[in-house]
């Protein structure tokens, strides 16, 4: 039985890719002011900066309706595939719940694993590669889904944001709420970790830290993918490229630059690394 992978646009994979590997991604919604934008269908990044550049108003988002999974799921499973939909964290977005509720709606739900990937960004679309890798070579759904189960506690992304107002106002602060308050030169340091934002360590230049990014890409013995994401800064996302790139495999390196989703809670001019390391442990 052929598998099929589906996720949602938090994933921030680059849409030539999806096309290649046959991911299905499902959009969230961007609120500013009154108009509601698809992610990556009705607004790109590149748009998306350039309007939060132009408005005071902190961009709101919300989840897919489970009648756009439902949809979804119905046409990958015409030909009779399973399917395997891996999402955004549920302690991030209700994405998942939406996702859980159009399986069971289905008059086959069991054709249908929905997995809470507890990560976002290219945290979860290093596993939705890898799942759709395995998948076009074959695996099975069991495979797959046991694969992912192992490495979802394994993800580690660390990020530094320019202000952590975004954050705030868009209610995903988590326990990085300890930084509230600091000083404007300080450069708040953060990781994702059991689904949700929190603090690192505080930090007074950009410089350092990107180095900080690096020292924490270079504590990992092995990596069987490394990740770097940015919002708007290529520049420094190719240096640290350069710094950390070496430490895994080229062809399993992806860069890419946050969508709007992720933008409206992380805001402009943030950067990352995703690490999954190496091994089952």
């Amino acid at each position: 039985m052929a598998v099929r992978i589906v996720t949602d646009s938090t994933s921030d994979l680059p849409p030539a890719l999806c096309e290649r590997l046959g991911i299905a991604v499902v959009p969230l919604n961007v609120h500013i002011g009154e108009r509601v934008y698809r992610d990556g269908i009705d607004l790109d990044a590149e748009q998306f900066f350039q309007i939060l550049a132009a408005r005071p108003d902190i961009p709101r988002t919300s989840q897919p309706s489970p009648a756009l999974f439902a949809e979804t799921y119905r046409q990958l499973m015409a030909d009779g595939s399973a399917i395997i939909s891996i999402h955004i964290s549920s302690k991030l977005s209700g994405t998942v719940r939406s996702a859980l509720l159009a399986r069971d709606g289905l008059p086959e739900p069991e054709q249908v694993t929905v997995i809470d990937s507890l990560s976002a960004s290219l945290g979860l679309g290093l596993l939705v590669l890898e799942a759709a890798e395995q998948a076009r070579a074959g695996a099975s759904r069991e495979a797959i889904v046991s694969w992912i189960e192992r490495r979802i506690s394994m993800v580690r992304i660390m990020f530094v944001v320019d202000t952590l107002e975004y954050l705030q106002r868009g209610g995903r602060i988590g326990r990085a709420s300890a930084f509230l308050g600091s000083l404007l030169s300080i450069r708040p340091i953060l990781k994702l970790e059991e689904g949700e934002v929190q603090p690192v360590e505080r930090v007074r230049t950009r410089a350092r830290a990107l180095d900080r990014l690096a020292e924490f890409v270079e504590t990992f013995p092995r990596i069987d993918r490394l990740a770097i994401l940015h919002g708007g800064t290529p520049g420094e996302a190719a240096a640290l490229l350069d710094r950390v790139g070496a430490r895994c495999p080229a062809e399993r390196v992806l860069v890419g630059r946050y969508g709007p989703v992720i933008g409206a809670h992380a805001g402009p001019g943030g950067i990352g690394v995703v690490v999954l390391p190496g091994g089952d442990g």
